[in-house]
């Protein structure tokens, strides 16, 4: 293990935090649009495309929480031996990780979401066809996901459900959404949260 400044996480988490947010909108504009556009080049359906890629991105903010967790304990396993402070045990690791984003095994949580996307029933792909077509969204996205935990409070995204009830506050109707519709159909993208309060609306189909 490296060493690292300490304070490095506090100090910097505001500058975190906005990059982190904009990166998150950069996502949505650019990378979800060419998913979009390479999955249509095997299926037709704009429907099961959008559903495809929401799904990437709720299991890639799984997957990413989750190699989070287990790389914190890791380190704290690591550095707890020898610390002595004035930092707490808990900003040094954050310090650590921040400092040492490269140690995130990005990889293995882009295997990981593919693997669980090739299971859920709610999305179909032709069987010759694999999900690492979107790999680069994925990849992105767990990157985004990942650093987000590093931030106080860390940010994460709001899980839609099929047929839930509208919400003016945490989505944007997509453009050929029935306006008078109270019930989501679908989500196009996930709500970004921070302390349960939406900080960037997600996108969401409503029908009758």
């Amino acid at each position: 293990l490296r060493s690292c400044s300490p304070g490095r996480a506090r100090r910097t988490n505001a500058s975190r935090h906005a990059c982190l947010v904009a990166r998150f909108g950069d996502i949505y504009a650019q990378e979800r649009l060419d998913a979009e556009a390479v999955l249509k080049t095997y299926i037709s359906d704009t429907e099961m495309a959008q559903r495809i890629i929401y799904i990437a991105a709720v299991e890639s903010f799984h997957a990413a929480k989750m190699a989070y967790r287990k790389l914190k304990i890791h380190v704290r396993e690591t550095l707890s031996p020898g610390h002595s402070g004035p930092e707490s045990l808990e900003d040094t690791v954050l310090d650590y990780i921040v400092h040492h984003e490269d140690l995130y095994d990005v990889q293995g949580s882009v295997n990981e979401v593919i693997c669980s996307m090739n299971i859920n029933p709610k999305i179909s792909f032709p069987p010759e066809i694999d999900f690492i077509v979107i790999s680069t969204l994925i990849r992105e996205l767990c990157r985004v996901a990942f650093s987000m935990q590093t931030l106080i409070p860390p940010l994460d995204i709001a899980v839609g459900t099929d047929g839930e009830l509208f919400s003016e506050t945490k989505y944007h109707r997509s453009f050929d959404s029935d306006f008078t519709a109270a019930l989501v159909v679908y989500h196009v993208w996930p709500a970004l949260m921070e302390n349960d309060i939406v900080i960037v609306k997600g996108e969401a189909v409503t029908k009758r």
